[in-house]
């Protein structure tokens, strides 16, 4: 089984919405990418504000699980903020330690396919600053 994970931004009163719903980016702006997990959005966490990865986790409890199995997390504040300020030169070196860190060496990530993602990140981000939005992680096993 893989996780299906779709990071999107939206209303902080549609949390569950989003928890319910079984296609989030057919109603919402957002990024899908297969296998990203908790401790993996925790490691991104930690590359974005410098937090210990102990205290990261901790952050990412869900904030909402739905009957059908989908659990939502919110993207802390400070993250969203400082993925928002990225521009390109910033993102090169994340983009390569994140690929260095073995969760996601182990899903087969390269810093060209880190570099995407945080690029997708911090443009829905910068849409999720400009609308007050929150950003969310909507996660669910798929059955495949």
């Amino acid at each position: 089984m893989d996780i299906l994970t779709n990071i999107i931004a939206a209303e902080e009163d549609e949390l569950d919405a989003v928890a319910a719903s079984s296609r989030p980016l057919a109603e919402w702006s957002g990024v899908e990418r297969p296998g990203i997990d908790t401790r993996m959005i925790a490691e991104l966490h930690c590359l974005l504000t410098g937090d210990e990865l102990d205290l990261a986790l901790d952050r990412y409890e869900p904030v909402c699980v739905a009957e059908e199995g989908a659990i939502v997390l919110r993207l802390a504040e400070e993250a969203r903020e400082k993925l928002a300020a990225l521009d390109d030169e910033d993102i090169e070196p994340i983009a390569e330690e994140l690929a260095a860190i073995e969760e996601f060496e182990l899903e087969g990530w390269d810093a060209g396919a880190a570099y995407d993602w945080l690029v997708e990140l911090a443009d829905l981000a910068r849409l999720a600053e400009a609308q007050e939005q929150a950003i969310f992680i909507w996660m669910q096993r798929s059955m495949g």
